[in-house]
Protein backbone atom coordinates (compact mmCIF):
# COMPACT_ATOMS: atom_id res chain seq x y z
CA UNK A 1 0.00 0.00 0.00
CA UNK A 2 1.32 3.42 -0.95
CA UNK A 3 1.83 5.69 2.05
CA UNK A 4 2.78 9.36 1.84
CA UNK A 5 2.86 12.49 3.96
CA UNK A 6 1.68 14.55 1.01
CA UNK A 7 -2.00 15.17 0.24
CA UNK A 8 -1.65 14.11 -3.39
CA UNK A 9 0.03 11.32 -5.32
CA UNK A 10 2.16 12.61 -8.20
CA UNK A 11 0.96 11.32 -11.53
CA UNK A 12 -2.08 9.57 -10.03
CA UNK A 13 -5.71 10.55 -9.59
CA UNK A 14 -7.33 10.01 -6.21
CA UNK A 15 -10.80 8.68 -6.98
CA UNK A 16 -12.20 8.01 -3.50
CA UNK A 17 -11.57 9.42 -0.04
CA UNK A 18 -12.52 6.65 2.40
CA UNK A 19 -11.87 8.30 5.75
CA UNK A 20 -9.26 8.97 8.40
CA UNK A 21 -7.32 5.96 9.66
CA UNK A 22 -5.21 5.85 12.81
CA UNK A 23 -2.64 3.50 14.32
CA UNK A 24 -1.26 3.72 17.86
CA UNK A 25 1.35 1.94 19.93
CA UNK A 26 2.29 2.56 23.54
CA UNK A 27 5.63 1.76 25.15
CA UNK A 28 5.18 0.93 28.82
CA UNK A 29 7.17 2.23 31.75
CA UNK A 30 9.30 -0.90 31.88
CA UNK A 31 11.01 0.02 28.63
CA UNK A 32 12.20 3.27 30.15
CA UNK A 33 13.55 1.47 33.24
CA UNK A 34 15.34 -1.02 31.01
CA UNK A 35 16.75 1.67 28.78
CA UNK A 36 17.92 4.01 31.49
CA UNK A 37 19.22 1.05 33.49
CA UNK A 38 21.41 0.10 30.54
CA UNK A 39 23.35 3.33 30.21
CA UNK A 40 26.17 1.43 28.57
CA UNK A 41 24.08 1.43 25.38
CA UNK A 42 24.31 5.21 25.15
CA UNK A 43 27.00 6.31 22.74
CA UNK A 44 27.41 9.92 21.71
CA UNK A 45 24.19 10.94 23.47
CA UNK A 46 22.08 8.32 21.67
CA UNK A 47 20.56 5.14 23.03
CA UNK A 48 20.44 2.27 20.56
CA UNK A 49 17.97 0.37 22.74
CA UNK A 50 15.61 3.35 22.97
CA UNK A 51 15.78 4.00 19.23
CA UNK A 52 15.09 0.32 18.52
CA UNK A 53 11.97 0.33 20.72
CA UNK A 54 10.71 3.59 19.24
CA UNK A 55 11.19 2.12 15.76
CA UNK A 56 9.28 -1.00 16.77
CA UNK A 57 6.41 1.11 18.15
CA UNK A 58 6.33 3.18 14.95
CA UNK A 59 6.15 -0.02 12.85
CA UNK A 60 3.27 -1.33 14.96
CA UNK A 61 1.38 1.96 14.56
CA UNK A 62 1.93 2.02 10.79
CA UNK A 63 0.86 -1.64 10.45
CA UNK A 64 -2.32 -0.93 12.41
CA UNK A 65 -3.13 2.12 10.29
CA UNK A 66 -2.52 0.19 7.07
CA UNK A 67 -4.75 -2.68 8.23
CA UNK A 68 -7.60 -0.24 8.90
CA UNK A 69 -7.13 1.35 5.46
CA UNK A 70 -7.17 -2.08 3.82
CA UNK A 71 -10.46 -2.88 5.58
CA UNK A 72 -11.92 0.22 3.91
CA UNK A 73 -10.70 -0.93 0.49
CA UNK A 74 -7.96 1.67 0.18
CA UNK A 75 -4.84 1.25 -1.92
CA UNK A 76 -3.07 4.29 -0.42
CA UNK A 77 -2.89 6.52 2.64
CA UNK A 78 -2.18 10.22 2.11
CA UNK A 79 -1.47 13.10 4.48
CA UNK A 80 0.23 10.91 7.07
CA UNK A 81 1.16 12.58 10.36
CA UNK A 82 3.34 10.98 13.05
CA UNK A 83 3.07 12.10 16.68
CA UNK A 84 4.93 11.12 19.83
CA UNK A 85 3.33 11.78 23.24
CA UNK A 86 4.24 11.08 26.84
CA UNK A 87 1.16 9.63 28.56
CA UNK A 88 0.14 7.89 31.74
CA UNK A 89 0.63 8.63 35.39
CA UNK A 90 3.78 10.72 35.84
CA UNK A 91 4.57 10.38 32.13
CA UNK A 92 5.43 6.71 32.49
CA UNK A 93 4.56 5.72 28.92
CA UNK A 94 5.35 6.89 25.39
CA UNK A 95 2.70 6.75 22.66
CA UNK A 96 3.38 6.74 18.94
CA UNK A 97 0.35 7.73 16.89
CA UNK A 98 0.08 7.87 13.10
CA UNK A 99 -2.90 9.09 11.11
CA UNK A 100 -3.77 9.71 7.51
CA UNK A 101 -6.56 9.58 4.96
CA UNK A 102 -7.37 6.25 3.33
CA UNK A 103 -7.90 6.69 -0.42
CA UNK A 104 -8.25 4.81 -3.67
CA UNK A 105 -6.27 6.04 -6.64
CA UNK A 106 -5.74 5.02 -10.25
Amino acid sequence: MLQTTTSTIDGKEITDYLGVVVGEAILGANIFKDIFGAIRDIVGGRSAAYEKEMGRAREIAFDEMQAKASELGANAIVGIDIDYEVVGQQGGMMMVSVSGTAVRYR
